[in-house]
């Protein structure tokens, strides 16, 4: 039998009032709270806990505080991925996140969702994973929604809400963000 966590990371429906996700989350909160309020420069000991917080990031993570995620652990970023200030990553699924990815002021990246029905969505909750290429832009103040794919070499307007994929090398703008041109083709 699965896990609430395991239940959890696989998309299916699971009880986030689990003891081990509270737990788990209380970390997550403990760091951000250091990073958030002690640090609040990119110093060494904010690196440290970037560290420990986003364990599966590449080199040259750099996140401009503050910063908010619910767990950190299901965030994996390559090299070079930038979050500028108040940006959220809900991250009760997996948030993968290509090499030379830049966020913008307020992004959002929400993998939490919840049953439609009104007496599920009392009890329990479920995630969908999202994945950004590499060598992405994503506006400031956008929202991506549970379950989207951006493609590489992507830019996402400001202030768009992405609620479906977008293809690789597309401008993608609006709310809901729809793609209005290529870019790198000839």
């Amino acid at each position: 039998m699965k896990t609430e966590k395991e239940k959890m990371i696989d998309g299916e429906y699971y009880l986030a009032g689990d003891s081990t996700l509270i737990k788990d989350r209380r970390k997550a909160k403990n760091l951000l709270h250091r990073l958030n309020v002690t640090e609040y420069r990119l110093t060494k000991k904010a690196k440290e806990i970037l560290k420990e917080l986003i364990p599966n990031a590449g080199p040259n993570l750099y996140i401009e505080p503050p910063f908010h995620c619910d767990y950190g652990y299901n965030i994996s970023c390559g090299e070079n991925v930038y979050f500028n200030v108040n940006c959220v990553v809900l991250d009760c699924a997996k948030v993968t996140i290509g090499s030379n990815v830049f966020f913008a002021p307020g992004v959002q990246l929400y993998t939490a969702t919840h049953p439609l029905d009104a007496e599920l969505r009392k009890t329990l909750e479920n995630a969908l994973p999202i994945t950004i290429g590499d060598d992405c832009w994503i506006g400031g103040n956008s929202v991506i929604c549970p379950g989207i794919t951006i493609g590489k070499g992507c830019v996402i307007g400001a202030g768009s809400v992405v609620t479906k994929n977008i293809p690789d090398n597309s401008l993608a703008v609006g709310n809901p963000a729809k793609v209005i041109r290529k870019l790198n083709q000839e």
